[in-house]
């Protein structure tokens, strides 16, 4: 049952954008607004330095400045995971470390990208991280971003390994996931929004969700509604997001810059490029509904 599935990050997370100035820098006081506003509006955890988090255009000296402003921030009864993966896993390691001295409490880390390693490299990559701090690991399954899978028979090997405790699931695979929870104490949370009621109710942990930087409350509604056994409602809680949920996700657009669109939150970095005023117009007419019905 979903009421008893781990939970080690909470249930609710928002994949956060990194605000930035006018001239491009880092905005620590934004970030702190922001995920103060997040955790008001019913995020039960923050992942930083993700793909929204546009961690592959900030710095070392930046990912730890910005988590150590949220965390300054939301105190130490709101988790934080702060993305650290890559290809490099010398470059993996150093990021961990760095993480865990700003105070995280876990550590996202994406299957290593680019180089397309074999599954017993990909396997050895995440005990490596593992093993290199005292954090928990979720470990991010998103094949179209990175080339490769980490296919369920890797996930059921990694869950051995007591700190390798979550993960975030980009895979398309219903059944893949439901196979691994099945056999495994893996907290399952859906990276894609229009899974994360499906995947909640065979026995996920939840989600962390790029949409609900702009719409908290609303992302959040299904899971409330499943939890206190309204099905019906959960399912039509759900059917209300779609369309803000394929304008941000699905449009061609990457959920940084559908999120930055809608947000106060400052530029996003090249080579992403902001959203066209046609695109921006769409998003904000689905939001309007949405914050509406």
């Amino acid at each position: 049952m979903t009421a008893t599935a781990p939970r080690p990050f909470g249930r609710t997370l928002c994949a956060m954008i990194t605000p930035f100035t006018a001239a491009g820098a880092l905005d620590p006081d934004a970030a702190r607004a922001h995920a103060a506003r997040l955790v008001a509006e019913g995020c039960d955890g923050i992942v930083l330095s993700g793909t929204t988090g546009e961690s592959p255009t900030t710095t070392d000296a930046e990912k730890s400045a910005l988590l150590r402003a949220v965390r300054a921030e939301v105190g130490d009864g709101v988790p934080l995971l702060s993305g650290v993966g890559g290809p490099d896993t010398a470059a993996t390691l150093r990021l961990a470390r760095q993480a865990e001295d700003a105070g995280a409490d876990g550590l996202l880390v994406v299957s290593p990208y680019y180089s397309r390693p074999p599954q017993a490299a990909v396997e050895a990559y995440f005990l490596r991280v593992a093993e290199s701090t005292g954090l928990p690991l979720m470990v991010y399954d998103i094949p179209g971003r990175t080339g490769v899978r980490i296919e369920p028979a890797t996930l059921l090997r990694l869950a051995e390994h007591p700190r390798v405790v979550a993960v975030k699931d980009c895979s398309y695979d219903l059944l893949g996931a439901t196979k691994v929870l099945a056999r495994t104490s893996l907290a399952y949370y859906s990276g894609c929004e229009e899974l994360n009621l499906p995947l909640y109710a065979v026995g996920g942990a939840g989600y962390v969700s790029t949409v609900a930087n702009v719409a908290p409350r609303q992302v959040r509604a299904p899971l409330d509604a499943f939890d206190a056994g309204l099905t019906d409602e959960a399912a039509r809680l759900n059917g209300l997001t779609a369309r803000l949920v394929e304008l941000m996700m699905a449009s061609g657009l990457p959920g940084t810059v559908t999120a930055k669109a809608l947000l106060d939150a400052g530029p996003v970095r090249e080579p992403l490029q902001p959203a066209g005023r046609e695109a921006a117009d769409g998003l904000r007419k689905a939001y309007e509904e949405l914050l509406a019905a």
